[in-house]
């Protein structure tokens, strides 16, 4: 009896770290791998393409109490952000120029309501989620940022518009699956 159970342990150290060193050998080739439901899982490949809407990009969370917050609960990783924060992976909804609207029922960007966008007051373990209100013109510097697949997203709805520098890459899908 205690043969499988080694050969087991065996095999998932061997699985564990070949997907760590697989990981690494990806993200220093400008591979990220996403394992969050904000975009679909897979591979996604860093490009030089210009901030637009509907990219995906790569970003910074800015140092906020709301950002410590959301690490401090679990909504986003530790990483190499200032604040310890991991990149966040997420579309571009709304860039300069678009008239940008957030409240509870969701975001509505140039008087066209995005799907999955409606606010949650709270999250599956009870805790108050913010309740960001925003009526604007989005500047030069600034892009709205959401998940559209996954209503339950910590994104723009949350957060309001992100500043164009703490954009780090834009990314392109180049094998995902699921939604």
């Amino acid at each position: 009896m205690k043969k499988p159970i080694k050969i087991l342990a065996v095999a998932v150290l061997v699985v564990s770290v070949s997907l760590f060193v697989l990981s690494i050998a990806a993200k220093s080739s400008g591979i990220y791998i996403n394992t969050t439901p904000s975009l679909p899982l897979g591979f996604y490949r860093i490009v030089d393409e210009p901030i637009q809407k509907g990219a995906h990009v790569a970003f910074c969370p800015p140092q906020t109490d709301l950002f410590d917050d959301a690490l401090a609960r679990g909504y986003i990783g530790r990483g190499n952000c200032p604040g310890g924060y991991s990149l966040l992976l997420k579309r571009v909804v709304a860039v300069a120029g678009d008239t940008a609207l957030i409240d509870q029922a969701g975001i509505v960007v140039n008087g066209k309501y995005l799907p999955n966008s409606a606010q949650l007051t709270v999250d599956a373990e009870g805790y108050s989620l913010p309740q960001y209100r925003l009526q604007a013109v989005l500047e030069d510097s600034e892009c709205l940022l959401l998940s559209d697949l996954n209503p339950q997203s910590f994104d723009a709805r949350y957060f309001g518009f992100i500043a164009r520098d703490q954009i780090k890459q834009v990314v392109r899908p180049i094998f995902t699956w699921g939604r």
